[in-house]
């Protein structure tokens, strides 16, 4: 299976790196109708970092927002690490079949789930700070399991990733998950990882 990395990320992350990151939150951005993503995050050891809360946009992206509300009422989330976090840029997880924290996660990155590849969804909404997309491989049509929350403006994305929410709470838990080694593409060393992930209707 195709890694399913976000392809532009190691050329065009310097440039999402120069956008200012919000320190205090995001301003003007609420919770809509929902569902929205309930992310549990603890580091390697198990220590609990907080909570972030993704407000999911069933409206924009109605295929990819039931994937993610699927996986997670099945408890296939549980457990999973944030395998690739780039400073400036995005944290990536939902690699539900090599991602599994306690496991062998050399190829985290490059599994889905036992459901078959999405297509795409592209709407008119801009990858900014806290804008959640669906990673996926060269082919368009290729997201699956794998999500990633931007940490700064990524609109070099804009109709290449399907957008399929928004953080509304946790912004400072974004921050604090351990990032990964720019040389190495993001790839994160004892990743923090996403204890339990529980959906609100």
């Amino acid at each position: 299976m195709w890694n399913k990395l976000l392809v532009p990320a190691l050329v065009l992350a310097a440039g999402a790196a120069a956008h200012p990151v919000l320190a205090e939150g995001l301003p003007g951005v609420t919770d809509g109708p929902g569902p929205n993503l309930v992310i549990e995050v603890a580091d390697s050891k198990g220590a609990a970092k907080g909570r972030i809360v993704l407000d999911l946009y069933n409206d924009k992206a109605p295929n990819h927002v039931e994937r993610l509300v699927t996986l997670a009422k099945s408890g296939a989330y549980d457990g999973v690490v944030f395998h690739r976090v780039i400073d400036g840029f995005m944290a990536q997880t939902g690699d539900v079949e090599f991602g599994k924290h306690g496991s062998d996660t050399a190829r985290a990155g490059m599994g889905g789930s036992n459901m078959p590849d999405l297509a795409a969804e592209f709407n008119d909404v801009s990858f900014q700070a806290g804008t959640v997309g669906m990673a996926r491989a060269q082919d368009p049509n290729s997201a699956n399991s794998q999500f990633f929350i931007d940490l700064a403006p990524a609109t070099f994305l804009d109709g290449q990733y399907t957008v399929v929410g928004q953080l509304v709470d946790g912004w400072d838990v974004l921050n604090a998950i351990k990032k990964g080694d720019p040389a190495a593409n993001g790839a994160v060393v004892e990743p923090d990882y996403m204890v339990k992930v529980t959906v609100e209707e």
